[in-house]
């Protein structure tokens, strides 16, 4: 049996006297796309950044690849795990190559020479994610949808082996939340990446991803396949809203709608 990319056990997380997070434990595996669903301040962005390694949990253990994740050093840390956060830094005027390349960052460091390597990286990643058209564009003029991808490519060139989103559709319309969510599956499948995506959406998450974990109070209250989670008394529990299912009359996916 192979090792999981990531597990967390007994996470819990406490600021200014409050409990944003109890009793966590998931397991990870490669080539999986993870939905993170749940209510506003359930602690979904919380659970994010520590996988991030953004901030320290007040208690449990995580391991990454088998190892405390404390012990991976700051840059061997990163050619593992890329994050992209809700919002994203400004990218003062810089253009989508250069904002790729950043993504090379962890391997050659501030003084490190970009080599041809790093080079065929960026060019890849811009390829993969079909912005070659902008690639000497700048970044802030972008739609939100290409702005998006141009992250991803960025995540991409890092080549990480684990990709951390949180809310990448939220400004996004239909066609590009679409567009984006397809992208990071067939990402995943095609590069056996652990993707862990923060979403608002249930039926995005249930479209889009291979398992969905469901906060409520800083806890899992619901872990499993779109299957196992697209049923009424789940979402109900997890939404606090009544919720009924039908079957997608093409793809026969669970779909939800409020009642």
């Amino acid at each position: 049996m192979s090792t999981p990319f990531l597990t967390m056990s007994q996470i819990a997380y406490q600021a200014e006297g409050k409990t944003i997070l109890a009793a966590i434990d998931l397991t990870l595996k490669s080539g999986r796309v993870y939905g993170l669903v749940g209510q506003n301040g359930s602690g979904k962005s919380t659970l994010l950044k520590i996988m991030a390694r953004q901030i320290t949990p007040t208690a449990g253990a995580i391991d990454l690849k088998g190892q405390a994740l404390a012990r991976w050093g700051g840059r061997t840390f990163a050619r593992q795990i890329a994050y992209m956060p809700q919002f994203t830094p400004a990218t003062d005027s810089m253009t989508v190559r250069e904002l790729v390349a950043l993504g090379r960052f962890p391997w050659h460091g501030t003084l490190g020479r970009f080599t041809s390597v790093d080079q065929k990286l960026v060019d890849e990643a811009i390829e993969r994610t079909d912005l070659e058209r902008f690639a000497h564009s700048s970044v802030a003029h972008m739609s939100g949808g290409e702005r998006q991808r141009a992250w991803i490519a960025m995540m991409l060139a890092q080549n990480a082996q684990c990709l951390l989103l949180d809310e990448p559709t939220s400004a996004l319309d239909l066609l590009h939340q679409d567009g984006v969510l397809a992208l990071l599956r067939e990402l995943s499948h095609e590069r056996r990446l652990t993707i862990v995506v923060v979403l608002h959406d249930i039926n995005l998450a249930a479209r889009y991803c291979d398992e969905i974990m469901a906060l409520k109070n800083g806890r899992v209250s619901a872990h499993g396949t779109p299957a196992d989670i697209i049923k009424s008394d789940v979402l109900k529990s997890v939404f606090d809203l009544e919720m009924g299912v039908f079957s997608h009359p093409v793809s026969n996916d669970p779909i939800s709608y409020i009642l």
